[in-house]
């Protein structure tokens, strides 16, 4: 039997391939906001970042978000992912 395709997504920080699970997905909802999706089922437009803090670092000197969502994003977004990287580095959910 084939074996089944393990997608992968660009990171927008390091600009590499990983498989998808690997990765954070934030999104863009129909109305705007923008927010970490842990489900990585949220309807919008989505981009992933690697759960480390070298690659939030790249995304933000890049502006990888606004690149990705082709608009402007809010500093914010930057220090609640850095909440939740650590979240996840301690190996919380």
């Amino acid at each position: 039997m084939a074996q089944a395709v393990q997608p992968e997504r660009l990171c927008v920080g390091c600009r590499q391939l990983h498989p998808k699970d690997r990765l954070l997905r934030v999104v863009r909802e129909p109305a705007g906001e923008i927010s970490l999706d842990p489900t990585g089922r949220h309807p919008g437009r989505g981009a992933y970042l690697c759960p480390n803090m070298d690659c939030l670092r790249q995304a933000r000197r890049q502006g990888g978000f606004s690149w990705s969502f082709k608009g402007r994003v809010d500093p914010a977004l930057y220090d609640r992912l850095a909440e939740a990287i650590g979240a996840h580095e301690e190996g919380q959910p």
